[in-house]
């Protein structure tokens, strides 16, 4: 089964990761538990959408890239991403792709 609350989290992680920020710097500029970030990064967590914002903006993303980066990973998920292919990109493909053994 597909979760969105996932593939958020593994987006945030991402993000984060490229930007070279701790778990503790992130939640700290958002204003959010660091113990709830880190269950978001890991998809046990639901998170609202005024938090997703806060997230985004402490970590200086659109939160257009950060829903259209989820997008693309529920594409490859459900295996529509064929279905559009200048939209997903191969190497997101080549990255989720793995994942649909484990789910």
């Amino acid at each position: 089964m597909i979760l969105m609350r996932q593939e958020i989290g593994e987006v945030l992680r991402d993000f984060r990761q490229q930007k070279g920020q701790t778990l503790r710097q992130v939640a700290g500029k958002a204003s959010v538990a660091l113990g709830y970030l880190s269950e978001v990064e890991r998809g046990q967590k639901e998170v609202s959408s005024e938090i997703l914002a806060a997230v985004a903006e402490a970590l200086e993303v659109p939160m257009s890239h950060v829903m259209r980066r989820v997008g693309d990973r529920l594409a490859v998920l459900e295996g529509i991403e064929n279905a559009f292919p200048d939209v997903v990109p191969d190497e997101l493909v080549a990255e989720v792709e793995p994942q649909l053994s484990v789910r």
